[in-house]
């Protein structure tokens, strides 16, 4: 049993709501800009419609998980979508 204090555990919560959140929303719609068969303008806004979805799952995610560790799983879930979505910047900025 963990024997940290509380609000130690909900600043750890509040934390991953607020920047794992954001970094799924803004992950999520980089990957989805790239990946959808538009033009490259309307691909952007298009994707980043569905942000406001992937940033409420995730504060909901955070809260709801079983504990303070899971909660982080938001920002475990962005990394491979930023791969994709700033692939060709990586790329750039590589070589």
């Amino acid at each position: 049993m963990n024997r940290l204090p509380t609000w130690l555990h909900i600043f750890s919560r509040t934390s991953a709501a607020l920047l794992g959140g954001y970094a799924l929303a803004y992950a999520a719609s980089a990957c989805l800009a790239r990946l959808l068969p538009l033009a490259p303008a309307d691909a952007v806004i298009v994707a980043t419609l569905p942000a406001f979805v992937f940033y409420t799952a995730a504060i909901l995610w955070a809260f709801a998980s079983r504990d303070a560790l899971r909660a982080w799983t938001p920002l475990a879930l962005a990394a491979p979508l930023a791969l994709v979505g700033f692939w060709p910047q990586a790329m750039r900025w590589l070589a």
